[in-house]
Formats: structure tokens, sequence, C-alpha cells
């Protein structure tokens, strides 16, 4: 009954029983999984607590990761709040990417992470989330309820794309990530399902095409800072949705160009450390400290 597989499925479900997009994502988990309602969002608030954790471990671990390619990063961009300087970004925009990179950070140094939707992707939903939750104070039940409609996006993608950067490269799991945020964070603040979900399609129109090329093949360099980013782009997205600002092209067509484009892409540039950064001359040196086989040239 409460079945999607499609933005346009979804919003035909929450304009039909006038529920947000985050309630007919709870309805389908109790339906899918035969689980209780209490089951459902206690899970939830399970993986909110976890990520709350992250974020704070993150922040105040001062070790460097393996190959020195994760350190203290989250703590810097935290300090510019802290400094009172001058930043072009908000108090809430400069948290969220702190956050995000947190988590990030987090991950790489073997600390316990949500993979939501993936652990390369896995800061830009806590980070503008739970930054937003705190900057505005809403309850923690609006940041739960934001995390089930960022599912709720989530499951269009997966039924129409992947979420596997080894298939699609990095728009397959930061840019997924910045899009299931940006519609969290739009129905967080009282906009629409439809804003909810053109927010969504603003957010990944602008990370298509982006490449997997971790260096050493591992989930550090760009994969954290990317992460930092894609929760101040999600924050931008959801703005010019409440704005009024139209994707032309709708979700749906937006997740299938991007399955689309991920076929098209070298197999270089998705996971295998063989093409863009990771074969950079820093990116080598990582390669060659991790005694990695030398690529060889074609």
């Amino acid at each position: 009954m409460y079945n999607f597989q499609s933005a346009e499925k979804l919003l035909d479900l929450c304009s039909s029983h006038k529920l947000p997009i985050s309630e007919i994502t709870i309805l389908y988990e109790i339906n899918n999984s035969k689980s209780e309602r209490h089951e459902v969002l206690e899970k939830m608030t399970r993986v909110y607590q976890v990520m709350q954790e992250a974020i704070q471990k993150g922040l105040k671990d001062k070790k460097s990761s393996s190959f020195g390619m994760a350190s203290d990063n989250a703590k810097l961009s935290f300090k510019l709040l802290e400094k009172n300087q001058k930043t072009l970004l908000s108090p809430l925009a400069i948290k969220a990417m702190a956050y995000a990179i947190a988590t990030g950070e987090h991950n790489c140094k073997m600390g316990r992470i949500v993979a939501f939707p993936t652990a390369g992707g896995s800061g830009v939903i806590p980070g503008s989330i739970i930054a937003t939750q705190e900057e505005w104070e809403l309850s923690e039940k609006k940041a739960i309820n934001a995390l089930f409609t960022a599912t709720g996006i989530g499951l269009i993608i997966a039924k129409q794309s992947t979420f596997s950067a080894a298939k699609a490269g990095c728009q397959a799991e930061v840019g997924a990530a910045t899009a299931m945020a940006a519609a969290a964070l739009t129905e967080m603040r009282g906009g629409t399902p439809q804003q909810a979900i053109n927010a969504a399609a603003l957010a990944l129109k602008n990370k298509l095409g982006l490449v997997c090329d971790p260096l050493g093949g591992l989930v550090a360099v760009p994969c954290i800072k990317r992460n930092g980013l894609g929760a101040v782009h999600a924050l931008g997205a959801s703005d010019l949705s409440i704005a009024g600002v139209k994707s032309f092209v709708p979700f749906d067509e937006v997740v299938q160009a991007m399955n689309n484009i991920g076929d098209l892409m070298s197999e270089k540039l998705k996971e295998t450390a063989l093409g863009g950064l990771a074969t950079t001359k820093t990116g080598l040196k990582i390669r060659e400290k991790m005694k990695l086989p030398k690529i060889k040239k074609r």
C-alpha cells in the first residue's frame, strides 16, 4: 500500500494520504519489514544516537589516521565558530561542514559511524541535520523524522540507480547523500513533499559526474572534505527550493541521468584508485607508502 520506487509515486502517496515523506517512509518500513511502529522508531533513534556520538568523538580525536590523510580538520573547521572570526558561511553552515568532516574522520580512524547511505558518504546527512537541529533548537523527534525523509529519497535512488561508487563514481555516494540531506532539511523546516523532492533534484544535479578517485583506495582523501562541502551544498539546495527555485528536470530523471553517467564513466574513476586525484604526484606517493603495485601505463 505504501510502496514506492519513484519520486512520482512517493508524491502521489503523500498527496492521497495527506502525509509527509517521513511518515510515508515509516509506513513503508512497517509494511516491508513486518515490524511494529515502535520498533522502526527505536531503530532510527539508535541510528541518530550513533551519528551524534560519531560527531562528538570526531571533533575531539586528535590522532592522525594511517598515512596522515585524516587528522583534526573537523576541529579546525569548528574553531571558526569559537574564534568569532569573520566567515563567508553562516554559523549553521560552518557547523554542518565541521560535523560532516568529523564523521568522516572518525570513520577513517576506525570509529563507529552509520553508513547512511554509505561509509564514503556518511558525513553529509548527520552533519547537516544535526547542525540544523542544534542551531534552530528543534526537537530530537524532528531530526529523527528528517532521517526518515532522507531514507525515502534513498529508497528511490537505490531502486533506480546505485549507491556504489564502484558502479557510478562519487556522484552515487556523496551526491546521493547530498540529495537525501537536502530533502530531509526541507521537510525538517516545514517544506512540502514537492519542495523536498525538488531540493533533492537541485542537489543531485550539481553532483552529476563526480568521480571516485580516493588516494590509495582509502576513504579519506578527497572523501572526507567532500562530505563537508556536500553538507553545505544540501543547505543551499534546500534554501533554493524553499525560495521557489524549481529543478527543470524532475528528480526521477536526474537519478536516471546519474545512472547513465555511471555507465559511461571510466573504470579508472570508479573506486579503483587508477585515475584522477589518486594518480597525482601526491596520490602516487601514498600508493608507494602503502606498498601497492605501480600503475601500468597504457
